[in-house]
């Protein structure tokens, strides 16, 4: 993945391709240049959704005071 395609995949989309990388080397007999290129390529994608995970979990908002009706909205912090 480069840098100006991450910005245009989704989430969605790049876990599915991780998904077929991780079916296919687990599946097949591969060669070992295959399998590293398969590696490498799903370790970018991995980092991508790892990444996408992060901004996702810090846009996330929560309702502290739910018990009263002047609840506040809060950023969540991991």
């Amino acid at each position: 993945m480069t840098a100006e395609k991450d910005k245009k995949i989704s989430f969605e989309t790049a876990l599915s391709e991780l998904e077929k990388i991780v079916n296919n080397m687990e599946t097949s007999q591969l060669p070992l240049d295959k399998m590293m290129k398969n590696y490498e390529k799903g370790k970018k994608i991995s980092d991508f959704c790892t990444k996408k995970l992060e901004e996702f979990e810090k846009k996330i908002e929560i309702l502290v005071d739910e018990k009263t009706e002047n609840g506040k909205w809060t950023n969540f912090d991991c």
